[in-house]
């Protein structure tokens, strides 16, 4: 009678070990079923309890499995795209993200059974998951030296002043998404949390988290400059990502498309701050900008913002009047929000309507009726508008004239009684009134509706305690834009240096301002069809002070240095 051969009755990769005479039958038994019920993987029991060597049960399971086998030596651990699968995955599924070709992620296992774990990894990465073979023992030294550099870079990064700390979304439907958090996430929230409010605490306005091939870093933007602050582990980039994704309100799992979203967070009972939140897919993984909307900056008097006398003049002048239209004008992070709200600061009081409409609604002030504008819902800009002016409104505020409709409703509103306040990006004052006439506005309408036009932008300021006096040669004065009488007169110029109350000889910024008021003269030039630069010629002869004069007023004064003017007006 036959007998069968017990061999048989053994699986996989414990019949190759017996029959290449690595164990004996009873022992792959043995530790078959002892892997099964202390629910480990054959491989990692086997290795880990020093039954057989790591290299001959990885040779073993290559030539069962056909799997390619990869010593795990020969790759730098910093070049792995560790970043791509996150910790806790990682760790169940004993699976190190290895290499990364287009849309195929290869993963480092010891058990290329494990179809489960690879399934799962695919499901999160998005990623088609291809399996190579690595020696347990190598495998386990690459995890606990990549996950415990995290867990230490982390840990070094933590403040105890976070733990009242109050983050949320934009509304209060957060608690439940919050309390659904994994523990082993808590170091991430924490490191979200401390460089918040750093960035709140350094005066920064927009905070940069950037994912590359091998680095990550965290950039905040100071004075209108960007600092490098932070470079977190490369591995945890989707961690940070997904925690300000659920903090804003985000689809964690979408991370094809930008999104945009919005975080609240409250610093005291008399205090919140407001992160604007957009994330980009890049390369090597979803880029997230914040911008601080601080709404304390609503409090800044006129004196705060850098006119001098004459141009101070013209724009308390324009917005005392009761109707007609101010346009601000410069680049983003100009601050042209600042002086529109510097404006209606000035003029909120409980006897006048005041409403705006902005995207989105950057600096929040008690007695202003403020609107959201959201295109996606048909609230658009010139909708808004028509609400407005059906609102008994006295002063309007429109964050952008971006098309005909728009303008042609502002125009109207300013015609009709009222104020109107609003932006436009162009370099400088005279190009605002042409490209209005552009856009298609009467050269009439432009005339009698605009009062004031005003450009500018913005320079750091030089630190008060570490600037010193530059020796500029004559020539390079004359060259820069100074007269012979100024340089007779005595001009001391200024430069940067650097101490541990600045940041690189700056601390703080101050406006150049272009202020043109549009006069009968300039007026009747507009309904003559003149260009930007006939009006320019027209406004200088008036008395008007560009942005580059305006920028050397401040280099006389000793407030910035010449090289930040060139940076900021120079063509």
């Amino acid at each position: 009678m036959a007998t069968t051969n017990p061999i048989t009755r053994l699986g996989g990769l414990a019949r190759r070990l017996v029959q290449d005479g690595l164990l004996s039958e009873e022992a792959a038994s043995a530790a078959t079923e002892a892997a099964a019920s202390a629910n480990r993987p054959l491989v990692s029991y086997l290795v880990r309890d020093g039954r057989v060597k790591a290299r001959d049960v990885a040779v073993a399971a290559s030539l069962e499995y056909g799997v390619p086998l990869f010593d795990l030596d020969a790759i730098d651990p910093s070049n792995m795209p560790t970043s791509l699968v996150e910790e806790k995955l990682v760790r169940k599924h004993h699976a190190m993200p290895l290499i990364k070709r287009g849309n195929r992620l290869f993963l480092a296992v010891s058990d290329p059974t494990n179809h489960q774990g690879l399934d799962e990894i695919k499901f999160h990465t998005g990623l088609t998951t291809d399996a190579v073979l690595v020696e347990e023992d190598k495998l386990s030294a690459a995890m606990d030296v990549a996950l415990q550099a995290q867990d230490t870079a982390m840990s070094d990064l933590l403040d105890e002043d976070l733990e009242n700390l109050d983050i949320g979304m934009a509304d209060d439907d957060i608690g439940e998404k919050e309390s659904n958090l994994d523990v082993d996430d808590a170091p991430v929230v924490r490191y979200v949390n401390k460089i918040l409010l750093d960035a709140i605490n350094s005066g920064t306005s927009d905070i940069h988290f950037e994912p590359y091939e091998k680095t990550y870093r965290v950039r905040f933007r100071q004075d209108g400059m960007l600092h490098e602050k932070a470079n977190p582990p490369i591995n945890i980039a989707a961690r940070l990502a997904a925690r300000m994704k659920v903090m804003a309100r985000m689809n964690v799992a979408e991370r094809r498309v930008p999104q945009d979203g919005r975080i609240k967070m409250v610093l005291s009972r008399n205090r919140s701050i407001d992160f604007r939140v957009n994330t980009c897919p890049t390369l090597y993984g979803e880029k997230v900008v914040l911008r601080i909307l601080d709404s304390s900056a609503a409090t800044l008097g006129v004196e705060s913002l850098g006119f001098d006398e004459m141009q101070k003049k013209h724009f308390v002048s324009a917005i005392s009047k009761p109707y007609g239209m101010i346009l601000v004008t410069g680049p983003t992070g100009s601050g042209k929000t600042v002086t529109l709200y510097t404006a209606l600061n000035m003029l909120n009081n409980p006897e006048v309507n005041i409403s705006t409409a902005e995207d989105p609604v950057e600096i929040q002030v008690a007695g202003i009726n403020q609107v959201n504008v959201n295109p996606k819902t048909g609230l658009t800009f010139a909708e808004a508008l028509r609400a407005f002016l059906r609102q008994d409104p006295d002063i309007v505020m429109v964050g952008e004239i971006r098309d005909l409709e728009t303008a042609e409703i502002s125009v109207k509103a300013a015609q009709t009684g009222h104020l109107v306040l609003s932006t436009l990006h162009t370099n400088d004052a005279p190009q605002t009134l042409t490209r209005l006439a552009n856009m298609g506005i009467p050269a009439f309408n432009i005339a009698s509706s605009v009062n004031l036009i005003l450009a500018q932008r913005l320079a750091r300021r030089l630190c008060e305690h570490c600037k010193t006096v530059e020796d500029v040669p004559h020539d390079a004065l004359i060259e820069e834009g100074f007269t012979e009488d100024e340089i007779r007169a005595g001009i001391t110029v200024y430069g940067p240096v650097g101490c541990d109350k600045c940041t690189k000889g700056y601390k703080g910024r101050v406006g150049i301002f272009e202020v043109m008021p549009v006069t009968e003269a300039i007026g009747r030039l507009i309904m003559e069809n003149g260009n930007a630069i006939q009006i320019r010629d027209l406004a200088k002869s008036e008395g008007l002070q560009d942005l580059r004069a305006s920028g050397l007023a401040k280099v006389r004064l000793g407030v910035t240095s010449l090289e930040e003017i060139n940076r900021v007006t120079k063509d």
